[in-house]
């Protein structure tokens, strides 16, 4: 039961972080960098669980193919910082979060979370194009949208691309959580 626990914890810690990491995207376009390391050091103590209990590899993949993932999201996030299409915080948050993903899951992240970019990308054209807010906090996503800046809060792409890799991994799957139990 205690493994179940410690996994439950380190599970929501992980998507915590993202969603406060899209709270703060979306009020101050910033992704604190703590953040991506209680992600990172969550997947350390899940994996550290599932190994304890002798099932990280019926839970999770070998280790090294997450981190792999992690190197190879890396790369294809600093490619995009660089070429100016996103942060450096939202190339940080992928990151992590492809050290939770593993070679297998990794491009069903990537899907996931081009696809709630996209949407969150028209939307902020559709804030630029009609203002329909009359009062915003200033330096958030919205404000900086309605003044004609060019923004998107890839953060809230990102931690929903990584909640529906979650479950398409099974992470939150009753026979991953039995497993824990026995």
């Amino acid at each position: 039961m205690l493994y179940l626990l410690l996994y439950l914890f380190f599970l929501f810690s992980a998507l915590g972080a993202g969603f406060l990491s899209a709270i703060s995207d979306i009020s101050g376009m910033k992704i604190p960098n703590v953040m991506s390391v209680i992600i990172i050091l969550s997947f350390i103590g899940a994996y550290s669980i599932g190994a304890f209990a002798g099932i990280s590899e019926d839970v999770f993949f070998d280790v090294w193919k997450h981190v792999l993932s992690g190197i190879i999201m890396f790369a294809i996030t600093y490619v995009l910082f660089l070429f100016n299409i996103i942060g450096g915080g939202d190339s940080k948050l992928a990151t992590a979060y492809g050290f939770w993903l593993g070679l297998s899951g990794l491009s069903a992240f990537l899907f996931y979370m081009t696809m709630v970019g996209g949407v969150v990308a028209v939307v902020s054209i559709l804030i630029a194009k009609f203002k329909p807010f009359k009062t915003v906090k200033e330096g958030s996503w919205i404000a900086r949208s309605q003044a004609g800046e060019s923004v998107v809060p890839y953060g809230i792409a990102i931690f929903l691309g990584a909640v529906i890799s979650f479950i398409y991994l099974g992470y939150f799957n009753k026979e991953v959580f039995e497993l824990f139990l026995l």
